[in-house]
């Protein structure tokens, strides 16, 4: 074989790896999901699959006689006596309130994590860290009046000082915290709730339909939470700085020289 026959063979080589290369699934370390990681690593919104869901047992709802008329339109059907969580509608409700807690975010909202069990704690504390300082956490007992009485509860002086009403509510077990869930109706707090097959879905003003017994599930959703809300931060300070920078743009040069003659004179 020749040197250029050599050369065209290579070359079709490399064009056919290429483009096979781009065909079939797009799935990396870094955008698959991965159970034990979704603590520290949690899945983007965009990044979310029915398989994720599935893995994370977000399926599984309740007994089936413990399943609340109201739920009906979000069950599957029955199986070994348990509810199944119909998915298909899981995923665009939790979408749904993704884009809410982006938009509250990046609109300067306190959002609160509430998840009042000591194996939700680490996963409400880990949610509101990404936040910074606009996320809050409930990682025990709810005190009742937090939000109703906090002028006796918490003392006008901090009420005065700082400004401690959420803008959004995020309930990990909510059927444990139904009066929190009152207390936030009162106040005009909007909600959001993981729904199992035992609770009313009304209760909240964003339900989740999925298994809220499950760990891996609530962690995987106030993950998912948690990083939609740091995107609407992120979104909100690159707006400002495009804000600014084209401020800059637009004043011409010598506008800051001459503003300080004019106050210099006037003095």
């Amino acid at each position: 074989m020749k040197w250029a026959d050599l050369a065209k063979e290579r070359m079709r080589r490399k064009a056919v790896i290429d483009y096979f290369s781009k065909l079939g699934s797009t799935k990396n370390r870094d955008n698959s999901f991965q159970p034990h990681h979704t603590l520290h690593k949690p899945v983007a919104p965009t990044n979310l699959t029915m398989s994720a869901l599935v893995a994370a047992g977000a399926h599984l709802g309740s007994s089936s006689e413990s399943t609340r008329p109201t739920f009906l339109p979000y069950a599957y059907g029955h199986r070994a006596g348990i509810t199944i969580i119909d998915l298909d509608t899981t995923l665009p409700l939790l979408r749904r309130a993704s884009n809410v807690v982006r938009e509250v975010a990046k609109n300067k909202g306190l959002i609160l994590f509430v998840g009042t069990s000591e194996s939700l704690a680490p996963c409400v504390r880990k949610a509101a860290h990404r936040l910074g300082t606009q996320g809050f956490h409930v990682g025990t007992t709810w005190k009742p009046g937090t939000l109703t009485n906090a002028w006796e509860l918490f003392g006008s002086d901090t009420i005065m000082k700082l400004n401690t009403t959420p803008d959004l509510v995020i309930f990990l077990n909510p059927l444990q915290n139904l009066h929190a869930i009152r207390e936030c109706a009162i106040s005009r707090i909007p909600t959001i709730g993981i729904i199992d097959s035992d609770v009313d879905p009304r209760v909240v003003m964003y339900p989740i339909p999925a298994n809220d017994d499950s760990i891996r599930t609530a962690e995987l959703i106030a993950g998912m939470l948690s990083v939609a809300g740091k995107e609407g931060i992120e979104q909100a300070a690159a707006e400002r700085a495009l804000a600014q920078s084209q401020s800059k743009r637009a004043r011409p040069e010598g506008a800051d020289e001459e503003l300080k003659g004019v106050v210099n004179t006037s003095v």
